[in-house]
């Protein structure tokens, strides 16, 4: 029994450590054993080889509406890149006249990033909830101010003309997928994606330079409005090398990707696309979302689409435990191939973790490899990674090969930097902001804490310890140390919660809001119908009542008002990653959260608070 359960799906993987060097002062610099090997100029090169040697390969497919997949192969891809690519340089773009896309993922928007990157013209992929979700465009008109842009493209001209009419200015062409509107400078863009290319696009592309600006990401961060990062070349290209050399697999079979994560994201629009292209796959794109409505398309296509790499946020684990639990044939496809999973950020909790790992032995009589990293737009993105099978959930990893990290004292914390060819060289026309984005020996700041599995032993790895601009005082002066209060939180209420948004800046205590775990939630409120809302469930008296005492008992643990929380709130609506609730990293942006969700906090601290909000009894 012990050999089942220790067997691991065999992959190729990164076999390399890392060395530590211990400063005088306290700090550490760690860097990998390994070095990096050679990697591309620009992204496309891996585009054309492909499309010479495996033309007929799918590269990317998209559902029509409510039908079959669309297929885009490579050898079609590199034909309507060239296209746009003659298109961009007619009308003179360039990275001071860049392209905004304004739309959620699909086949035109992958055509357009890419032939940026080709022809040397810089894209933005713009968050749709700029767009769509936004009654001021405060942020739109943030971006558009930033950009500059020359060209604006967006799938569907009346689903974003509010936003066009609000913050474009109708001298910038507009690109148009369906629905063109008129009364504005306009093309189609199947009118582009046809145009003759010349050599003035091979002409261009030769020309690039690997530090040459090759697109703009807007990150959400923790505070503040979006900052354009600048994102070269060199560092999209050296990233995808650094991740090939982590999971060698990679090069032996082309990766099968399904993947819902959006592109004005890094995970999105730089790991998982760029993945895809740079190792000959397949990207299956996933109009799903984790959340309780969104995930029943990603379910769909799971069922089709057997993955060899899947990446989500916790709460797309979480949901998905359930079907896979109920649904064989969903189940036998997902695991059928699959060699990794990666979750984002670190906050998968250890009972979905534990849980996941009891699943696989059940279904596949062997373990998956189930890791994830750290990194940041600013490092496209990858950093570090967790490239073993491990046995706790939050293990980071080590440094890549190519990136350099120095970890250093900070309070009773301590923070880590990098430097590497992944790193990028700064925030787009705004210098202040680029200066302090880095220390005297040109170190890049996450604002990230951490701490070792092993202070002995570096290759166990790094553990994710919070982020510094989330630690903020009670009213009474009392230091929140925020990052080790939710894991504790975290591991104090499983298997019922995934993660935790601690309020009470400036305020006479501890509150919180809980992302709960549905499916154990579920199991509390047995007594309920099959079929109960999701508001029926957290609002039931058996989840009430368990999450009180649990509140209780944490409470009566505590040390001090700095780690004893008096009340909460179970959120119903999940985080929202195109709200900006979750950040750039994958992790829950704490401080976005509780100015979205204001009216549930000022509830927390009412005087007489709603029945939503459960409290400690008065001693």
């Amino acid at each position: 029994m012990k050999a089942a359960v220790d067997k691991i799906r065999a992959v190729h993987l990164r076999t390399s450590g890392a060395s530590m060097e211990r400063r005088p002062d306290g700090a550490f610099i760690i860097r990998p054993d390994e070095p990096l090997e050679d990697y591309p100029r620009v992204l496309t090169e891996r585009l054309i080889y492909f499309a010479r040697v495996a033309p007929d390969r799918a590269l990317a497919a998209k559902r029509r509406a409510g039908g079959p997949w669309r297929f885009l192969t490579y050898a079609e891809a590199l034909r309507k890149v060239r296209s746009l690519g003659q298109a961009f340089l007619d009308r003179g773009l360039s990275v001071e006249r860049p392209v905004a896309i304004l739309s959620d993922n699909d086949l035109e928007h992958l055509l357009l990033m890419f032939a940026g990157q080709h022809v040397g013209v810089p894209t933005a992929s713009i968050a749709p909830a700029y767009s769509l979700v936004s009654t001021d465009f405060a942020k739109l008109n943030h971006v558009m101010r930033i950009l500059r842009p020359g060209m604006v493209f967006v799938s569907s001209g009346e689903r974003y003309r509010r936003a066009l009419e609000t913050a474009v200015d109708p001298d910038i062409e507009g690109v148009f997928a369906e629905e063109r509107i008129s009364g504005r400078k306009s093309a189609w863009f199947d009118d582009l994606a046809a145009t003759i290319p010349t050599a003035a696009v091979d002409a261009a592309h030769a020309a690039i330079r690997p530090d040459d600006v090759a697109k703009f990401i807007f990150s959400s961060g923790s505070t503040g409005l979006p900052k354009a990062v600048i994102n070269t070349h060199r560092m999209i290209c050296s990233n995808q090398q650094m991740i090939l050399q982590g999971f060698r697999f990679l090069a032996e079979a082309p990766p099968i990707v399904v993947d819902w994560m959006p592109w004005n994201h890094t995970a999105g629009g730089n790991h998982n696309t760029g993945m895809t292209l740079y190792n000959g796959g397949t990207l299956y794109i996933d109009d799903g979302r984790p959340t309780t409505h969104g995930i029943t398309e990603t379910v769909r296509n799971l069922r089709e689409i057997a993955p060899t790499v899947y990446f989500n946020m916790p709460r797309g684990y979480d949901l998905l435990l359930g079907y896979f639990r109920d649904d064989a044939r969903l189940r036998e496809n997902f695991f059928s191939q699959l060699k990794f999973m990666f979750y984002a950020g670190a906050a998968l909790s250890q009972p979905l973790w534990d849980a996941y790992r009891k699943f696989m032995m059940e279904v596949c009589g062997e373990r998956v490899l189930i890791a994830t990293g750290l990194g940041a737009t600013e490092t496209a993105p990858m950093a570090l990674q967790c490239t073993w099978d491990c046995e706790r959930a939050g293990v980071i990893g080590i440094p890549m090969p190519g990136v350099e990290a120095k970890v250093v004292p900070h309070g009773d914390k301590m923070e880590i930097l990098v430097k590497g060819p992944n790193v990028t060289p700064g925030y787009w026309r705004d210098p202040e902001l680029t200066r302090n984005a880095f220390d005297e020996e040109g170190y890049y700041k996450f604002g990230d804490a951490v701490r070792f599995v092993d202070p002995e032993n570096v290759n166990k790895g790094l553990l994710f310890d919070g982020r510094f601009a989330e630690d903020f005082k009670l009213a009474s002066g009392t230091f929140v140390n925020v990052g080790p209060l939710r894991s504790r939180v975290i591991h104090w209420f499983a298997p019922y919660v995934i993660d935790a948004v601690i309020s009470g800046h400036d305020r006479n205590f501890l509150g919180m809001l809980l992302v709960p775990n549905l499916e154990a939630c579920r199991t509390l409120a047995s007594a309920l119908p099959a079929g109960a809302s999701v508001a029926e469930v957290l609002r039931s008296e058996a989840v009430a009542s368990k999450f009180t005492a649990l509140l209780e008992s944490f409470a009566a643990q505590a040390t001090g008002n700095s780690n004893r929380v008096e009340r909460t709130i179970i959120l119903e609506e999940p985080p929202a990653l195109d709200a900006g609730e979750i950040t750039d990293k994958g992790s829950l942006n704490q401080r976005t959260i509780l100015e979205r969700r204001a009216a549930l906090v000022d509830d927390i601290y009412a005087p007489n608070p709603s029945p939503r909000v459960l409290r400690i009894r008065e001693s």
